[in-house]
């Protein structure tokens, strides 16, 4: 049924049946009547459109918290946050809901170091704590695997690398990415137990460099928490509707590569006053 049919059938008989009744009798969502009829409007409400330019604008990946944040902080306008869930519902500009996985531990422990962090995630400056992990992207017709190091000061990934194997020099050219131009003395290094940060050229590696490494507590993905969830948003974010078949490793690569752009320098986050944490850093120096 076209769209502009179906709403000039639902407005004539609403007065005497709800918009529900009048949907299920035709097998079509309300939301989507509501999606119709704001499309086949002459106006939208200014607040619903100011709504949908700011899911639009930040790729469907936030949610209605922090769109009525965004909402006060950069147009002054105080709504309800059930106000703007309602019309992201109406709309369906909902934002993803993040997957959670498993965590593994795999490979022989070389050396182990005591957790340090102990799940204090909080940092007074750049280069104070940092954390770093390794997650599996089954995305294409080969497994492969992004290695990350973010700085918990403002969430900022400082660097990133991708491969197709786990080899200990995969997370060793992240690191050495993260120390290049960095003053790294003191740093505290967080990872789990995997075999490459426990391999002694890992550790030699962040000795080299003045960094103090720490390890989570075997099993415990609690203890690396902020990592595993950055990770966990990037695939429910990038990649939640793709088909594993259909993506290259050109393709998977491009797409990590924008999702760190928007992460480091677009994205808001709640704890950084709805800032990102490129515009967090720069603002603080």
């Amino acid at each position: 049924m076209e769209a502009d049919i179906f709403v000039d059938v639902v407005d004539a008989f609403k007065g005497r049946y709800t918009v529900m009744d009048i949907c299920m009798c035709f097998g079509i969502p309300r939301s989507t009547y509501y999606r119709w009829k704001a499309s086949t409007s002459s106006e939208i409400p200014t607040l619903h459109q100011l709504i949908i330019d700011i899911c639009k604008q930040l790729s469907h990946r936030i949610g209605h918290r922090k769109v009525k944040k965004i909402l006060k902080k950069d147009y002054g306008i105080h709504v309800n946050r059930k106000t703007v869930q309602k019309v992201m519902q109406t709309y369906e500009i909902q934002c993803r809901v993040k997957v959670k996985r498993q965590k593994y531990i795999a490979g022989e422990s070389k050396i182990v170091v005591p957790n340090l962090l102990k799940q204090d995630f909080t940092a007074d400056k750049p280069n104070q704590k940092w954390v770093t992990d390794i997650t599996y992207l089954p995305y294409g017709s080969k497994m492969m695997y992004l290695s990350t190091i973010m700085d918990l000061y403002n969430n900022e990934v400082l660097a990133y690398t991708i491969s197709d194997t786990q080899h200990v020099e995969f997370v060793l050219e992240t690191l050495r990415d993260a120390c290049d131009g960095r003053e790294t003395h003191d740093v505290i290094l967080h990872s789990d137990q995997g075999s490459q940060y426990t391999s002694y050229a890992y550790q030699a590696l962040a000795k080299e460099n003045g960094i103090t490494t720490s390890m989570s507590r075997k099993g415990n993905c609690f203890d690396n928490a902020v990592i595993e969830s950055f990770h966990s948003s990037l695939k429910s974010e990038e990649f939640a509707a793709q088909l594993r078949a259909t993506l290259t490793p050109s393709i998977i690569i491009e797409k990590v590569v924008n999702y760190m752009y928007y992460y480091n320098y677009i994205r808001p986050f709640s704890k950084l006053n709805c800032h990102s944490p490129v515009e967090y850093r720069t603002a603080a120096a």
